[in-house]
């Protein structure tokens, strides 16, 4: 049970740390007024818009939360080592400061290497797991 507190709190840092930014909060925002629409509801606002008032204090608390993820996984070797890699491409990607806002790009590309590595790595363990429980 501990186990799974301790993965859940590391999915939701990388969760948070995307929400906090624009782009997949537009995206996110999007999906919403489509599913709205199709039922029959007309929204003409972003329904999300107000996460980009709290996108830093969400990208904040997704370091925070990743950097305790990170020190039980080096305490007690609990976590898997490959969440944490998907994780922290996934805060890579998202970070929202204006200061960097022209070189997004280098982040996205960054943190969607590290979050597929991160997929990569645990897909491949599930495999060679797999592999090993037949034999």
């Amino acid at each position: 049970m501990k186990d799974k507190v301790i993965g859940a709190t590391g999915s939701i840092s990388g969760a948070a740390s995307v929400l906090g930014s624009w782009q997949v909060c537009h995206s996110v925002c999007l999906g919403i007024i489509a599913l709205l629409g199709m039922l029959g509801i007309a929204v003409t606002a972003m329904p999300l818009l107000f996460l980009t008032k709290i996108a830093i204090p969400i990208w904040l608390a997704a370091v925070g939360l990743l950097l305790i993820t990170w020190l039980l996984y080096k305490k007690k070797k609990c976590i898997s080592k490959n969440l944490i890699i998907l994780n922290t491409g996934l805060i890579i990607a998202g970070t929202p400061f204006e200061g960097v806002r022209n070189f997004s790009f280098v982040f996205w590309i960054i943190g969607g290497i590290l979050a597929l590595a991160g997929i990569a790595l645990m897909v491949r363990e599930r495999k060679s797991k797999r592999c090993h429980d037949e034999k």
